[in-house]
């Protein structure tokens, strides 16, 4: 099945320059409907509304007040918003942090810093190649 690259992605970090790098990159890749919001509690939001389905989001784990990690299980626990794919991006390569994202549900796991090539392939291995 071919990846739609109109699909709505939703870039969720509280860092204005992260998410303009994130922006920049999906749209080298080809996606052309992103949006962002600075934590956790507005991406919630954004998911929410009921006339928006976001066909991925990807987000940073360190944010205040809701960080990416409680977001994801949010997510997951929404049976709505359960089956969106969920890339999480963080500057911490810990092994507790992999292993607990992997069974709060998320489907990739982006260390920063990344470049496009990087960001293509956990994307294709999450939603198909594109």
């Amino acid at each position: 099945m071919a990846v739609d690259l109109s699909m709505p992605v939703l870039v969720v970090d509280d860092y204005k320059t992260m998410v303009r790098i994130i922006r920049n990159l999906l749209k080298q890749l080809g996606f052309e409907n992103v949006d962002e919001a600075a934590d956790g509690q507005e991406a919630l939001e954004k998911m929410r509304k009921a006339d928006q389905k976001f066909g991925l989001v990807i987000s940073d784990w360190n944010m205040e007040p809701m960080t990416g990690y409680e977001l994801l299980r949010e997510v997951r626990a929404d049976d709505s918003l359960k089956p969106t794919p969920f890339i999480m991006v963080t500057a911490e390569s810990k092994t507790e942090n992999v292993v607990a994202a992997k069974r709060a549900g998320v489907n990739n796991y982006i260390v920063k810093p990344f470049n496009a090539a990087t960001l293509k392939s956990k994307i294709a291995a999450v939603i198909g190649d594109f």
